[in-house]
């Protein structure tokens, strides 16, 4: 095999790390910030390679705690809008049946019994329009499932429950929603690879969020990623710990070991 050949077969040779658990993943990436792991891609030669659009932001944040971060593993769910034509207006009597059976066939969340301990989920409803496909009900559902987090491109309702929840969620803060799915969306995919603000997502991709906004790592890239973002992440710590007792600040949780 000459140089060019055997250039181009590590090039394009199978990913690596595919088998390293959930769990392991999850460990691996606990307490990382965005900026640590896109540091850690440009390493592996991932440059802009799943930077999320940071019109996609957390709804709220937590400076003390730090509870709107998280990382997790994606479960990806797509929405799509709806192209039926819906009787209206509908008789009262009859809404409440009609948006059920909507719910049920439509537009269902089929992906709820998929959701575990670490779960994010991932949800791509570009073109959801005035449509609340995420609220304060099943959101909170699926945080007591174990998600760690939501982020989407579509449209939520709700948003000052949710705040007071405290459910970590990333979104375009100009995507307010305030309809019900039923007459306006249906689903199309769950577990299939789906876009967020101009990066792919597929299922079981880590995903790492906080105030600077999303990163999408690749599964198999993940655990070197994480073990280089990790340094990275100590030896800012350590810089800014130098500097924080030079100038007798007391130290916070973001410069201690």
């Amino acid at each position: 095999m000459n140089v060019l050949l055997l250039t181009l077969s590590l090039l394009f040779a199978a990913p690596q790390d595919t088998t390293v658990s959930d769990s392991t993943l999850l460990a691996l990436c606990e307490g990382l910030r965005v900026a640590d792991v896109v540091d850690a891609m440009d390493v592996v030669g991932l440059r802009n390679v799943g930077l999320v659009d940071t019109r996609i932001q957390p709804l709220w944040r937590d400076l003390e705690d730090f509870r709107h971060r998280f990382c997790g593993i994606a479960l990806t769910v797509r929405y799509v809008p709806t192209n039926k034509i819906v009787p209206n207006p509908i008789p009262e009597e009859a809404f409440d049946a009609w948006s059920g059976r909507w719910y049920n066939e439509l537009s269902p969340e089929p992906f709820v019994d998929l959701i575990r301990p670490g779960t994010v989920i991932v949800i791509d409803a570009s073109g959801n329009g005035d449509t609340g496909s995420i609220g304060s009900y099943n959101s909170l559902l699926w945080y007591a499932r174990g998600a760690r987090g939501i982020v989407t491109t579509g449209s939520v309702r709700d948003t000052d429950e949710i705040i007071k929840q405290q459910i970590p969620l990333y979104m375009d803060p100009l995507q307010r929603g305030r309809g019900i799915r039923p007459g306006r969306n249906e689903l199309e995919s769950v577990n299939r690879p789906v876009e967020i603000g101009g990066a792919l997502v597929r299922p079981g991709d880590v995903i790492v969020a906080d105030g600077d906004g999303v990163v999408v790592v690749p599964r198999e890239h993940a655990a070197r990623v994480f073990r280089l973002a990790r340094r990275v992440l100590e030896a800012d710590k350590q810089g800014r710990r130098q500097l924080y007792e030079q100038l007798g600040l007391p130290l916070d949780k973001t410069v201690q070991q």
